[in-house]
């Protein structure tokens, strides 16, 4: 046989043992990762789009009128999210931007009827307008639209479970109105009023009943108030339900996010545990007007960003091992969030509906809605709003162990587990926070509580068997040494 007849033998190829030989799975892998755009435009874009979100909500989710909107309005720009070691202020951004509103450059226009507020930023140095706008819709809160006209979903009302005005709080509606505080609490809440301009109201309970409740002239006791990141202790809760009911079976099961499928990526470490106790490690590259990349761990883009939450959270980066450092974020829980809505719908269950169905309408919560993204996602790091007498019956469901009106809703356990800290360096628990730093001196030191940006608080007392919920607008000061004395002597008044 001549060489032109012989057959042609197949080169011989090392094969690399671990990626030749390793199935690819279909459908996975990493995640194209989000960006965050720090330029000056798109920082300016954001900082109209919350003020269009915070004036939504005001106006048409806790019903202040346009005066008493504007005069709790407090101008706040968005920053570059920062890294491990925290976010700088820019507190010169946060006072021209208030500067251009006294100055006639922001306006906001108000559309009652379709319940909408857009901001306009028109300033020819700075170049074209900037425009924002958000909607409301019940069930949904304020929904930030940015430069949208509409949603990308189609906002139906939500079948929500009416409240049970027939029975006595907390399982139903009625309150009989309490009988005065004794004269220390009285005087305690007193000079809480009197240095928390923002304050809209306090209401202190034993898991049986309101022992006392007070108002401020922009508050009432029928008024959704807003929580941002108490929100996060009822996803926390969220996710105990459906541990208990089967829909997940542990916290220290690697997370299950829909985008994150692939076990051969970094997020496959990220457990439920990590996203609870804001030791997931997720950040995301931001890039600045240079184009210089630092390394962001994000904050507050959820409520900046008219996107999709729950896919930009999964499109975090792994930017420290998970679980070695705490580092307090808004994706991590958003993962969660998403977690949560894949469970419900793999079950062919109606998501908004449901979201609720396993907590809020359950325990009575009827005022409560979670501010929803422009995708439909309910937003689960924030943005909620309720009453206070349905804020305070999250913290009774905790002080009775996870047990409602004698069934038990939560694992056995799960409260230890959600208001205890499990590692050194922080006061942080799982969604919730713990008195464990000595923040409130006069506190137990296991007093923990569902906390907002802004000193809104759900205070959880369970040697005492006490609830404290507090109200308080975005931004305004709180005095907390006031609050930490009328919550001593709370307790020991109704000891």
């Amino acid at each position: 046989m001549n060489d032109v007849t012989r057959p042609v033998e197949t080169p011989i190829v090392p094969v690399e043992p671990l990626f030749d030989r390793t199935p690819v799975l279909p459908a996975s892998g990493l995640p194209d990762p989000v960006v965050y755009d720090a330029s000056p435009r798109a920082l300016r874009q954001r900082s109209i789009n919350f003020i269009a979100k915070r004036f939504v909500d005001m106006r048409y989710v806790s019903g202040l009128d346009r005066p008493t909107a504007e005069a709790h309005l407090r101008w706040r720009a968005a920053t570059a999210p920062g890294g491990l070691s925290g976010r700088a202020p820019d507190p010169v951004a946060s006072v021209r931007l208030e500067a251009a509103w006294r100055a006639g450059e922001i306006g906001i226009a108000c559309d009652d009827r379709d319940r909408r507020a857009t901001v306009r930023w028109t300033d020819a140095a700075f170049g074209p307008p900037v425009t924002g706008a958000a909607i409301a819709r019940p069930g949904y809160g304020g929904i930030l639209l940015g430069t949208h006209d509409q949603p990308a979903f189609d906002p139906q009302p939500v079948q929500r479970a009416a409240p049970d005005v027939a029975h006595p709080w907390p399982a139903g509606a009625a309150v009989a109105p309490p009988q005065p505080p004794p004269a220390a609490v009285a005087t305690a809440l007193d000079m809480l009023f009197q240095n928390s301009p923002g304050l809209y109201g306090i209401l202190i309970a034993t898991p049986e009943r309101i022992l006392a409740e007070r108002y401020s002239s922009f508050g009432a006791a029928d008024r959704a108030t807003p929580s941002w990141s108490m929100t996060k202790a009822i996803t926390c809760t969220v996710i105990g339900r459906m541990i208990h009911d089967g829909w997940l079976r542990s916290v220290h099961d690697p997370a299950p996010a829909p985008l994150w499928r692939d076990p051969r990526t970094a997020h496959a470490a990220i457990t439920i545990d990590n996203l609870l106790r804001m030791r997931s490690g997720l950040a995301f590259p931001v890039i600045d007007e240079q184009g210089r990349v630092t390394l962001g761990f994000e904050n507050s883009a959820v409520y900046h960003d008219a996107t999709d939450a729950f896919d930009a959270a999964q499109r975090s980066i792994v930017a420290t091992r998970p679980g070695a450092v705490f580092r307090y974020i808004n994706s991590g829980v958003n993962v969660l969030g998403a977690i949560i809505r894949d469970r419900i719908e793999q079950r062919g269950l109606p998501y908004h509906r449901t979201v609720y169905e396993l907590l809020a309408d359950r325990i009575g919560m009827a005022s409560y809605q979670h501010s929803a993204d422009r995708h439909g996602n309910l937003i689960a790091s924030g943005a909620g709003f309720a009453t206070l007498r349905d804020y305070a019956k999250l913290g009774v469901l905790y002080v009775n162990d996870g047990v409602w009106s004698k069934e038990r809703l939560l694992p056995p356990g799960w409260a230890d587990y959600a208001l205890t800290t499990t590692h050194t360096g922080t006061s942080y628990a799982a969604c919730f926070r713990s008195n464990s730093d000595g923040l409130f001196p006069d506190l137990p030191p296991d007093t923990a509580w569902a906390s907002g940006a802004s000193d809104q608080r759900i205070v959880i007392l369970r040697r005492a068997r006490m609830v404290v919920a507090v109200a308080n607008e975005t931004d305004h000061p709180m005095d907390l040494a006031a609050l930490n004395r009328a919550i001593a002597t709370a307790i020991a008044a109704w000891r």
